[in-house]
């Protein structure tokens, strides 16, 4: 299995990413993680990367594409990938297209999960993570039961990532519209979307993503 999950920053590809990965037992490549390691870690990539993920700008072309490529190369990926943030414009799509034809790969089916912009910012400016065990909360959706106290670990140590403040994520959401969209238009020209309403329950659109993938691999598009 092949699959691009495409979408807004906020529509839950990560969720849904995970839950594929352990039911058919692929790679899930989230080029977001990797970059977030990479920062953490102090790499050159991550460096480079840093600069502009704290603008909500995009990582230039050519250092995630051959972060890509190198991990596609890796036998982490052989039996299969979930890619998650990848490919975000179209130099990068037309690049993973030439990589998986080198490797004499096929790309399975694109899923594009819809939800409505000013719900992703809600979703997106209101999560909180545990510094210490990373437990993820919403101040909207997830509260945690004592404001500024860590369900799981009684930490008070509660962050809004840099790119998750409200204004650089309705600027992730310009770049996305500008840069990104257009990916999709180039992956629905060769008929290989297939649009997932990701405003749903996260077991219903995992039963509309899994209907989906079935349906492709049943020749149904």
């Amino acid at each position: 299995m092949k699959l691009i999950l495409f979408g807004t920053p906020g529509v839950g590809k990560g969720t849904q990413a995970h839950i594929l990965a352990e039911k058919y037992h692929v790679a899930h490549l989230s080029t977001g993680d990797m970059l977030r390691a990479a920062i953490k870690d102090g790499t050159p990539l991550g460096i480079e990367a840093k600069k502009y993920m704290d603008k909500g700008e995009l990582v230039p072309d050519d250092v995630m594409i051959r972060m890509i490529e190198e991990i596609l190369s890796s036998e982490s990926a052989k039996a299969g990938f979930i890619l998650d943030g990848f490919p975000r414009t179209v130099k990068q799509a037309e690049a993973l297209s030439e990589m998986l034809e080198r490797n004499h790969q096929t790309l399975d089916r694109v899923l594009n999960f819809c939800v409505e912009e000013e719900e992703v910012v809600k979703r997106l400016s209101g999560r909180l993570t545990c510094g210490s065990c990373g437990t993820i909360y919403n101040k909207f959706y997830k509260p945690t039961k004592v404001a500024g106290i860590c369900d799981n670990c009684g930490s008070s140590d509660l962050r809004q990532r840099v790119d998750d403040q409200e204004e650089t994520v309705r600027q992730r959401l310009r770049v996305y519209h500008q840069s990104t969209e257009p990916v999709l238009a180039y992956y629905r020209e060769r008929h290989m979307t297939t649009d997932i309403d990701a405003s749903k329950s996260v077991p219903d659109v995992t039963a509309e993503v899994l209907k989906a993938i079935n349906g492709s691999r049943n020749g149904v598009h």
